[in-house]
């Protein structure tokens, strides 16, 4: 009898062996290889207040680095916080040196004994960014305030930013000219009725009630973006008008002492006359007649 020739059929217990072999196999080079425990980074997220800017992502490594790089728009990657442990990377070193660009990051994860390991990291990509754009405005400051009679002036700090020209430090005002504009928000101390003033200097000067006290505070906008519009409030500022004499009551004040001052002295000039002239006359009556 003739052996059959035709493909062997594996019984379904053999297949499964099999696979499970290879699968296991493939474990084993895997742990050898370094890549057991490497997780791919996620939830990138661009966190940046003044152009003060760090990409933030999750989860914490256990096994693994990271390693984070940054580029421009069509331009080439570049390294930065090689091989950390961290879930953050302060990355404004390098958005300060055109605001105006956009930038991509990409967050590598790799093995944290990477010395023997050759293959191609995994890695996340981060969503697109423009400083200029997107960056929040901070708090702005007041400088200084002063009311006098019917005006209130109040004056703004601009922030300074950690974008550089020729290693000069730049103001928001510097970066953002007039697209930036200040709010006044304020109100009576005695009274919660906003009002608002804007303008696209760091000064105010609005008209207010004589003898009242105001409070107010700022705020940073710029009114030519889609979002990020508007910073927080600064603390609020209130003035402090002593409500004394006026000057007008203070010259009445002053002229009617004058006059009381002037008739006392009047009339005790007066009263000294009279005393001394009653003593002359009491000095003849009492004085001897003389002999003819």
């Amino acid at each position: 009898m003739r052996t059959p020739t035709g493909p062997r059929v594996l019984c379904p217990e053999a297949a499964v062996s099999r696979t499970l072999l290879l699968g296991w196999v493939l474990v084993q080079v895997a742990g050898a290889s370094g890549t057991t425990g490497v997780v791919v980074a996620y939830n990138l997220t661009w966190k940046s207040t003044n152009f003060k800017t760090i990409l933030e992502w999750e989860p914490k490594p256990i096994n693994h680095v990271y390693t984070v790089q940054i580029s421009r728009r069509l331009g080439n990657w570049k390294n930065k916080c090689y091989s950390t442990t961290a879930t953050e990377c302060d990355l404004t070193e390098e958005i300060v040196k055109d605001v105006r660009q956009t930038y991509s990051a990409r967050v590598l994860s790799h093995p944290a004994n990477a010395a023997d390991y050759t293959g191609e990291p995994a890695f996340a990509n981060s969503p697109d960014f423009t400083p200029y754009l997107e960056t929040n405005l901070g708090q702005p400051t007041v400088q200084s305030f002063k009311q006098t009679d019917t005006k209130l002036n109040v004056t703004v700090q601009d922030a300074r930013t950690l974008v550089r020209v020729n290693g000069t430090f730049l103001s928001l005002r510097e970066v953002f000219g007039e697209d930036l504009r200040y709010t006044l928000y304020y109100w009576k101390a005695s009274s919660t009725g906003k009002k608002t003033a804007k303008t696209n200097t760091n000064e105010f000067l609005i008209d207010v009630d004589k003898g009242e006290n105001y409070c107010f505070n700022v705020q940073a906008v710029i009114p030519s973006r889609r979002a990020n519009q508007k910073s927080p409030e600064s603390p609020t500022e209130c003035t402090s008008q002593k409500k004394g004499v006026s000057k007008d009551l203070f010259f009445i004040i002053g002229a009617v002492v004058l006059v009381v001052i002037a008739f006392i002295a009047t009339l005790s000039l007066s009263l000294y006359k009279c005393r001394k002239a009653r003593a002359r006359r009491s000095g003849k009556e009492s004085a001897p007649f003389g002999v003819a």
